[in-house]
Formats: C-alpha cells, sequence, structure tokens
C-alpha cells in the first residue's frame, strides 16, 4: 500500500491529478455583462436575505433560494460547466430563472412591506430593484438567445 509519503515521489505523469483541474474558471466572464448581472444579482438577493432576516420575515426562505440558484448559474457559467451538459436548454433555463424570481420577489417585497418595519421596507425597496435588474437581465437572454432572426438571406 502507498502512503502519502510514497506519493509525492511518484514521477509528474503518474501523480493524481491535483486539485479541481476541470473546474477552472474563466476570469474574463466576471466582467462581462451576464457576469457582472449575475454578480449583482446575487449580492442584491444576499441583502434582501439579511434584511428578511433582520425583520423576522418569513419571507427569507425566498430570497436564500435564489441566492443559491443564482450561485450556482454564476458557478455554471463561470467555469464553463454547463457546456457538458449539452441536452439542456441553458438560454431557456435561464429565461425562466429569472422570470420565476421576478415573481417571487415582486410578490415577496409587497407582501413584506406591509409589516412596516424598517428592515422589511428596505427588503422592498432592494426588492424592487432586484426585480428591475432580474427583468433587464431576461431581456437581453431573450433578444441574444431566445428571439427569432430573419433568415440571412431575406434582409432588406
Amino acid at each position: 500500500m502507498f502512503s502519502a509519503w510514497d506519493r509525492r515521489d511518484w514521477p509528474p505523469e503518474e501523480r493524481p491529478a491535483s486539485g479541481l483541474q476541470g473546474f477552472a474558471v474563466d476570469k474574463t466572464f466576471f466582467s462581462s455583462l451576464k457576469g457582472i448581472l449575475l454578480e449583482t444579482e446575487l449580492a442584491l438577493t444576499f441583502i434582501i436575505f439579511i434584511c428578511f432576516t433582520a425583520s423576522v420575515s418569513a419571507y427569507m426562505a425566498a430570497a436564500l433560494l435564489e441566492f443559491f440558484i443564482t450561485l450556482a448559474f454564476l458557478f455554471l457559467y463561470a467555469t464553463q460547466y454547463y457546456q457538458r451538459f449539452d441536452r439542456l436548454n441553458w438560454p431557456c433555463l435561464d429565461f425562466l430563472r429569472c422570470v420565476s424570481a421576478i415573481i417571487i420577489f415582486l410578490v415577496v417585497s409587497f407582501a413584506a412591506v406591509t409589516s412596516r418595519e424598517g428592515a422589511a421596507i428596505a427588503a422592498f425597496v432592494f426588492g424592487i430593484i432586484l426585480v428591475s435588474v432580474f427583468v433587464y437581465d431576461a431581456f437581453k437572454i431573450y433578444q441574444t438567445e431566445m428571439a427569432p432572426r430573419a433568415p440571412e438571406g431575406d434582409q432588406q
């Protein structure tokens, strides 16, 4: 049996792969429009979660769930790991993520503001800002990925 000390003496071609080499992060993605949108959505959902937690609201689960979903999409896009799942329609999934978040945060924001607590009102304001970010993200996804395009030969 080999111990940990024996492995370090192996030649480089026989050593096991160290780290997560399949998860190389594309740093240019974070400065792209999609990366900035996902980072903004992630930050705002976290702020809303903190506001809901401070107001002892029952709506913090919605913000936390959307935080983890957005974090998963950010990870999949930044590492380009989504390309390994070629049977999934990623633009459609991303569009549905945005539309569902718009509906959820509109309902939760207006429901939370009825408590008239300071943190709930802050969550309402950040929720409306987040809804506008999700609307823009959904619009850009639809415009670039899902909108029908005219065939190249039919240009006027």
